[in-house]
């Protein structure tokens, strides 16, 4: 059978097996590290945080409200009180600052489902993808919130995926892990990355909180890029990349501007020419190529076994 190349193979030998993973590990401790710190009230009694994503109080001081959740209570003509509206001030002002989608990749448990199913679509070989537009996941936000006013319901949190699978951890099998197996299924047979990419209406929420956010990842070194793709493949929003990798020639900077991207870091960790890091949106300064490298430099080829 034919070698496999993996996305990031290159990388692992230039940078080392950490150094190649770095932003996919600290990920997955921050999205298991709030996962524990809220199971671990119900199930060990250590009350560090109380509530869940839409709403927790931190060593009963902090509070922090999810402002989509606040905005559809407030469409459902419900005054909230004041600790929520401080918290939802907080969440929003905090993503706003590290870009909002920072919420897909470093805080949704849901990510880790749909990466899981990412993986295994490469494992066994799966290609065939239906075609979601990315605007879909507008469309459903704003059905969201029309639904929240004429029904007087948050009724979006009885079918999300986030707040099911906080609900399966707690209180065991039941309809919670059923939504949050069908987006698992989903992902894995219908639409790579179809939920978190062209569904979810709360990716698509954070994303305009992410509009105008400073912290984004730039291609600084973009003059070094290699073509090898594996940024592309990586990526669970890969259309955010060409602008700003491949628009020199166009004028367009070197930063990664779209509010989509989730800074998830992927495609810095998988880039064996280090074109990319986290910067702000004011920097579009480049690194280019030292004359000696100028011509090109050998690439390695490795592969994966099958």
């Amino acid at each position: 059978m034919a070698a496999i190349k993996r996305p990031g193979a290159e990388a692992a030998v230039v940078k080392g097996w950490l150094g190649s993973r770095k932003w996919l590990l600290a990920r997955r401790v921050s999205q298991l590290g709030i996962l524990a710190l809220f199971l671990l009230g119900p199930l060990a009694g250590i009350w560090i945080v109380k509530g869940n994503l839409n709403f927790s109080y931190t060593l009963g001081v902090l509070p922090l409200t999810d402002p989509y959740v606040l905005l559809q209570s407030v469409l459902t003509r419900h005054a909230p009180e004041g600790k929520a509206i401080l918290g939802a001030v907080i969440v929003a002002a905090f993503y706003f600052l590290v870009g909002g989608r920072a919420y897909c990749s470093w805080v949704c448990p849901v990510n880790m489902v749909a990466d899981l199913a990412h993986w295994l679509r490469r494992r066994l070989g799966i290609t065939k993808s239906v075609r979601i537009a990315r605007s879909v996941r507008y469309w459903l936000l704003g059905a969201t919130l029309v639904l929240a006013g004429a029904t007087g319901t948050i009724a979006w949190e009885l079918v999300n995926p986030v707040s099911m699978f906080h609900r399966g951890l707690i209180f065991g099998v039941g309809a919670a892990w059923a939504v949050v197996l069908a987006v698992f299924l989903f992902d894995l047979v219908f639409s790579d990355r179809g939920w978190c990419g062209h569904v979810c209406p709360v990716g698509a929420f954070y994303s305009v909180l992410a509009m105008k956010s400073p912290v984004r990842v730039t291609a600084v070194r973009r003059a070094h890029c290699n073509d090898c793709m594996d940024c592309y493949a990586v990526c669970p929003e890969m259309q955010v990349i060409k602008p700003a990798l491949k628009g020199a020639a166009r004028g367009t900077g070197p930063v990664i501007l779209s509010p989509n991207c989730t800074n998830c870091g992927r495609c810095i960790d998988v880039c064996s020419k280090s074109v990319f890091r986290f910067g702000v949106r004011f920097d579009d300064r480049e690194v280019a190529p030292s004359p000696a490298k100028a011509g090109g430099v050998a690439q390695v080829a490795i592969a994966d076994r099958a």
